[in-house]
């Protein structure tokens, strides 16, 4: 089917994920002159390679442009590790790359009239990146679904406070319980006058903008022929989907390191073999990690030959060796996490939210194991998030990022249900 299609849809009709039929790939000349270009130069010279087909020039060169309007800063932590921020867009987080892209695309290929319903499960940052992103969007309504002990007070501000076509659930259970609400919808056939789709990481249309910054990190960081690590934080795995793509595509990476914290689900099936889904998943400071059961799994066992199905079973296993050759993952605890914010703030002056310690954390235990090598490690949320957990760990105030300020401003509006499917029905048959 077209990626249109895909798009919209979001889940396919039996509960699986949307793929590409092929991944097209990049010569070594094409990768080498991305250096020195800017990002919405990069985003349009790799996306275009699946989207040519369907969207103009001119069209995919606007939404780059308009997508991606921020900085994407790069900075050395040491002489190996460089450290790329993917939070300075207007949520703070790496969200905003893919949810951007995302709005901007829907509107550009939407064919028809009808209100089409965005339902989005979030542990924390993907809600309030695609609510910002669709806010105020003619044609679509969003609605926003999180477990109510498990973000941060700002990101809890964020996500109650977009309002006009966003509205916000607070569920009572954890991301998992809010992910299955999302699902349990796309299958019901009594929701189709909705118009359901989904900008979770579900969504194939999540995952192709986070390829790009794979490819624009390696533009930024390699003048040589050495292939880079890269040190994801994941938690869905959607993120790190993306430099697997990118490595299959052509872009030289010596090792992708899943970065999780303790929900070490995938690390054990790594080194066992067996797959056990955690259920529940464990909380921990990184929450927008505290996944039990990565939907995004599913994605990687097809690309190793694997089938694993929604529930968490696995009905093909993987080509585990070659999973093992390209990927390392490790599980990070609160504690190590804590103390590598604490290092890197006194070492090298640098603030660290939750997850990108977890991701710099990873890369010391990857070197302990014998990595030489250049490293870039993904920082995928701003500090000022989560400053109740980092000011207490350095002692002193972390200010929420200022492109964040004007949204506490407005008014909240939030409702609270609990995690019961048919409450949840209800709920989006009972909105205008």
């Amino acid at each position: 089917m077209s990626f249109q299609r895909a798009l919209f849809e979001g889940l396919a009709p039996d509960g699986g994920l949307y793929m590409p039929n092929s991944l097209p790939t990049l010569e070594r000349g094409e990768i080498d002159a991305l250096e020195g270009l800017s990002y919405p130069e990069v985003a349009f010279r790799i996306l275009s390679k699946y989207l040519g087909d369907e969207l103009t020039e001119e069209v995919l060169g606007e939404i780059c442009s308009s997508a991606y309007d921020f900085p994407v800063p790069m900075e050395a932590l040491d002489e190996e590790t460089s450290l790329l921020y993917l939070d300075r867009g207007p949520t703070a987080s790496f969200k905003d790359f893919a949810a951007r892209f995302m709005s901007r695309t829907m509107s550009a290929m939407k064919k028809y009239d009808e209100l089409t319903t965005v339902l989005v499960a979030t542990s924390g940052d993907t809600g309030s990146a695609v609510g910002e992103a669709f806010r105020g969007v003619d044609g679509f309504r969003v609605v926003i679904l999180y477990p109510a002990r498990e973000v941060s007070e700002i990101q809890r501000d964020q996500l109650e406070r977009i309002g006009e076509n966003v509205r916000t659930l607070r569920i009572d259970g954890q991301f998992d319980d809010c992910q299955k609400l999302v699902k349990e919808a796309f299958l019901d056939r009594g929701l189709a006058s909705l118009k359901l789709t989904s900008s979770n990481s579900i969504n194939v249309g999540r995952i192709l903008p986070q390829i790009v910054y794979y490819f624009y990190a390696w533009a930024n960081v390699c003048t040589a022929e050495e292939p880079l690590a890269f040190s994801v934080p994941s938690g869905n795995f959607g993120n790190s989907l993306g430099c697997e793509l990118a490595r299959r595509m052509g872009l030289p990476v010596r090792k992708l390191v899943l970065a999780v914290n303790e929900n070490d689900e995938f690390p054990e099936f790594l080194s066992s073999g067996e797959y056990v889904p955690l259920s529940p998943s464990r909380q921990c400071i990184s929450n927008a990690m505290n996944v039990g059961n990565p939907s995004n799994l599913a994605r990687y066992f097809d690309l190793y030959g694997g089938h694993l199905l929604p529930n968490g079973t696995v009905k093909r296993a993987p080509d585990l060796s070659a999973m093992r050759k390209h990927l390392w993952s490790v599980s990070i605890s609160d504690e190590e996490t804590r103390r590598t914010i604490d290092q890197t703030y006194t070492e090298h002056n640098t603030i660290l939210d939750p997850h990108g310690a977890v991701g710099v954390t990873a890369v010391r235990r990857f070197r302990e194991e014998g990595f030489e090598g250049k490293a870039v490690v993904l920082v995928t949320a701003h500090p000022g998030k989560f400053p109740e957990t980092v000011s207490t760990i350095l002692g002193e105030n972390v200010e929420a990022p200022p492109f964040l300020a004007h949204i506490v401003e407005r008014s909240p509006s939030v409702e609270r249900l609990s995690c019961d499917y048919e409450q949840f029905r209800t709920y989006l048959l009972d909105q205008p």
